[in-house]
């Protein structure tokens, strides 16, 4: 990863997907470190374990994280239909502009995807 806001995001979005995937304790070390923005020290405390513990179970659930998606490509094909679906409303709004049912295929699309 380029940066750690990268990385963040990254794994962030894996998990969005895979958390039903990981142990409650990998997802809550997860959930609080990236998207909580809580410290080591903060998560040790909490539990009531070392920092070293935590870090530990964070890399391992990072790498299981990435291990689901190599697998299973779940965010990647994600991505890849967002952006054939850009590319579908700019093509749309180009060319058929007044095309409601049109717009309203596409919209329902847009929607299906998001959940």
């Amino acid at each position: 990863m380029a940066n750690e806001l990268e990385k963040t995001n990254y794994i962030n979005s894996l998990f969005e997907f895979y958390e039903p995937l990981l142990t409650k304790k990998q997802a809550n070390y997860i959930q609080l470190y990236y998207a909580d923005n809580f410290s080591l020290g903060e998560i040790a405390e909490e539990y009531e374990i070392s920092r070293q513990a935590v870090y530990d179970n964070i890399r391992r659930s990072e790498k299981i994280l990435q291990q689901y998606e190599d697998k299973l490509n779940l965010y990647h094909s994600f991505i890849e239909r967002n952006d054939k679906l850009d590319q579908i409303q700019a093509y749309a709004a180009k060319h058929y502009p007044h095309d409601a049912e049109l717009n309203k295929m596409i919209s329902s699309l847009e929607t299906t995807e998001e959940e």
